[in-house]
Parts: C-alpha cells; sequence; structure tokens
C-alpha cells in the first residue's frame, strides 16, 4: 500500500473523532450559556416571587431539592411554597437578587454546577425597614432528553467567615 494510502486512511479514521471534539466544546459553551440564562430567570422568579416563572427553572419532582440558612426543602411543591410563596412572597413586600459577579458554570456531559456570590436587598413587608445579605450559592443542573437543563438544586450560604486566629478546625 502507498504512503499516502496509509495517511488518508489515518486522516478519515481520525476526522469523526475530530468532529465530535468539536461538537463537544461548542455543546459545553451552549449549555453554559442555556444555564446562565436558567440562572437569570430564577433570580427574575425571586425578585417578583413568583413560583410559575421558577417552574421554568426548577425540575418539578419531589427529588428536587433547596437547602438554605431558614431550611430544607425537598420537592417542588415544598420548594415553590416555602421559597417563593413565603419566604419571598409573604415575608418582602419588594425583593432583588444579583449575582456579585459572573457565575461560574462547569458543564460534566448531562450534568452542570453553577456558582456565584449574591447580592439581595428587599424590604420586609411587616414594617418596611431594608434589608440586605450577601452569600454564596451553588446550583446543580441535569439535562433531560425531554426538558432540557433544569435545576434540580440549590445549596446557599452566607458569605464566608475568616478562620478562627488558632486555626481551631
Amino acid at each position: 500500500m502507498k504512503r499516502w494510502h496509509v495517511v488518508w486512511l489515518v486522516v478519515a479514521g481520525m476526522f469523526p473523532l475530530w468532529v465530535s471534539g468539536q461538537q463537544g466544546r461548542g455543546s459545553a459553551a451552549e449549555s453554559r450559556t442555556e444555564i446562565r440564562q436558567l440562572m437569570d430567570t430564577y433570580m427574575q422568579a425571586v425578585d417578583a416571587a413568583d413560583p410559575s416563572l421558577a417552574a421554568k427553572v426548577f425540575l418539578n419532582s419531589p427529588e428536587t431539592s433547596f437547602i438554605s440558612p431558614v431550611g430544607r426543602e425537598r420537592g417542588w411543591d415544598q420548594i415553590a411554597d416555602e421559597i417563593f410563596v413565603k419566604l419571598m412572597g409573604q415575608t418582602f413586600s419588594k425583593r432583588s437578587l444579583t449575582a456579585s459577579g459572573e457565575p461560574v458554570i462547569h458543564v460534566f456531559g448531562d450534568a452542570a454546577v453553577a456558582e456565584f456570590d449574591w447580592d439581595f436587598r428587599a424590604t420586609l413587608r411587616k414594617d418596611g425597614s431594608p434589608v440586605h445579605t450577601t452569600g454564596r450559592e451553588s446550583q446543580f443542573y441535569v439535562r433531560f432528553p425531554d426538558k432540557g437543563w433544569r435545576l434540580v438544586h440549590v445549596h446557599y450560604s452566607g458569605p464566608a467567615v475568616a478562620a478562627p486566629s488558632n486555626a481551631g478546625f
């Protein structure tokens, strides 16, 4: 067999692998864009205290979960009621949740983790006093064949605290 035939066979054999690798990179970038858009919708749902809007982001499932300093919700129905209706809607008359910087999104095939620092400003419904908190949040997304990317877990907490001077842990 002539040398150029061998080279051609090697190139032809490698081409599908190269193309799939290129598609994977484009797919991860597209996934990050889609997830970032869902994160924007999530923040809009918090601002509006709107569980219907949040339902476009979260997986409607009993396995969906949400951990915060005030509790742990399991299942979309409990998240919708406790977080969006009661905490955001009944506790605050105005709300504004923003990312303090650009979120970092890691894509692993059909799973992804997003992490960001947030700034929350609100007005207490009971007396009109202002509330300002900051913190950090991680969100876990899964891509479903029939639904696309959906948020399946949220974990948020306050800002990091400095270690004790004796580094006792």
